[in-house]
């Protein structure tokens, strides 16, 4: 499938997704349950996944898009991991609900951008600065 802008491909709308929740999250927990360290991890780890996407859509080569896949999957499981850490934390329990969708939705990304990256590996075609 081809799509026209990032903004219309599936895993682009679930990463955009993913740093809306984790901006809901960091909005609902006081801040001086969080350290301002751990607010800032998150919130720029969570926002890398759907920008790197975007980026490597527009760098115009398959080379560019798979290394920018590849850093935000990276992204995508350094949001995965930050939200493990939060669960097991006991002052923030009554946030589980937000936390395990984060988790969620971080680990769907990453399995999505895996197969697009091994696709695009598999494929012949250049990209579109080549067409």
């Amino acid at each position: 499938m081809t799509y026209a802008s990032f903004e219309e491909i599936p895993v682009w709308q679930d990463a955009i997704r993913l740093a809306e929740l984790v901006d809901d999250l960091l909005r609902s927990i006081p801040q001086k349950e969080l350290s301002f360290g751990k607010r800032n991890q998150l919130d720029r780890a969570s926002l890398s996944v759907s920008n790197n996407i975007a980026e490597g859509f527009d760098r115009g080569t398959n080379k560019e898009l798979i290394q920018f896949l590849y850093i935000a999957r990276g992204s995508a499981s350094e949001t995965c991991s930050m939200g493990l850490l939060l669960e097991r934390r006991p002052y923030l329990k009554s946030h589980t609900q937000q936390i395990n969708e984060i988790i969620t939705l971080s680990r769907s990304c990453s399995k999505q951008l895996r197969a697009w990256a091994a696709h695009l590996q598999k494929s012949n075609q250049q990209g579109s600065k080549f067409q």
